[in-house]
């Protein structure tokens, strides 16, 4: 059952100012940090372990558009596209140091404006793994496992001169692609500590909660946020479980991305047409391409 998160109102209202005035004094003396004030969800980051294999994949499989080559000394990334959302996809040269995790959601960035991030990100003692300036990653072992990036322009703009091939209009990705997609719907997070994490992601990217649910199959419970365009979904163990084993092999941080699709039944004929049996989604009533059969990262889908 999902329980929708609705604003105060009444009495609790009443009570919840009261408390706010009691407590006026003391936020005098210790000001908040300040909040970065998102624009848009601008992709997620994936680590594969082979560039030339992810390519081929992720384009049999979900006829990705590759619109960025990315080529480092370190790694070999590239931005691509998949139903209107980019994902930056990074392959490590050598995959040694990151064999522990294997393939994995590194982060996610956000479009922002940098000396607002800065200030953010000081403002709450949290560690910068790579600045480069136009954009920086906080470290993750801050962020319940994520590194979060924050970039100062935009890839979605109209004729963008960052990338090199185009972005698809909405109408492709919704009526000529056979999956139907729909852009990001949200991502999931495995965290230990439901609270505290939500109370994080409020204070230091302005999230809003939106919903508590039960995750059964999961042995979880869930915290949705809205966080500009796009919805993350909290999820801590509530026993021994599937999460909870996730969480001792992996430690926290991102699970997952959800993909929007018209009609869920067609996706999962889709997938089934190209010999991939998809699995139960995370929430009820979504799908999911298994780890096993997507690079070891997991994809799903719903409506």
């Amino acid at each position: 059952m999902t329980k929708r998160i609705t604003a105060k109102s009444g009495h609790a209202a009443r009570r919840a100012s009261g408390a706010a005035r009691k407590s006026a004094s003391g936020a005098a003396k210790k000001k908040a940090p300040p909040t970065i004030e998102l624009r848009r969800m601008s992709h997620p980051n994936l680590v594969v372990e082979n560039y030339e294999a992810s390519v081929a994949h992720f384009r049999n499989l979900y006829a990705a558009e590759l619109v960025l080559d990315l080529p480092k000394k370190d790694w070999h990334a590239y931005l691509m596209e998949i139903g209107g959302v980019i994902i930056e996809v990074f392959a490590p040269h050598d995959f040694f140091l990151h064999a522990r995790h294997g393939p994995h959601f590194f982060g996610i960035e956000y479009e922002a404006d940098m000396v607002q991030v800065r200030a953010a990100v000081a403002g709450h003692g949290v560690r910068i793994a790579r600045d480069i300036d136009v954009a920086l990653h906080t470290h993750p072992g801050d962020c319940f496992g994520v590194a979060f990036e924050f970039y100062r322009g935009s890839f979605y703009a109209k004729n963008t001169p960052h990338l090199t091939q185009q972005l698809k209009p909405p109408e492709y990705w919704l009526a000529e692609h056979p999956l139907g997609l729909a852009g990001l719907k949200s991502f999931t997070m495995a965290v230990t500590d439901l609270r505290a994490a939500a109370k994080f992601l409020k204070s230091f990217i302005g999230a809003e909660a939106i919903y508590e649910a039960e995750r059964s199959k999961l042995k979880a419970q869930a915290l949705g946020l809205r966080t500009a365009d796009c919805e993350v979904e909290l999820l801590a163990p509530t026993g021994p479980g599937p999460l909870q084993a996730e969480l001792q092999r992996t430690g926290q941080g991102m699970r997952s991305l959800v993909f929007r699709v018209t009609n869920l039944k067609k996706a999962a004929r889709y997938f089934k047409q190209r010999g991939v049996s998809v699995i139960d989604g995370t929430a009820p009533g979504s799908i999911a391409v298994p780890a096993e059969a997507n690079l070891g990262l997991l994809f799903e889908f719903s409506e």
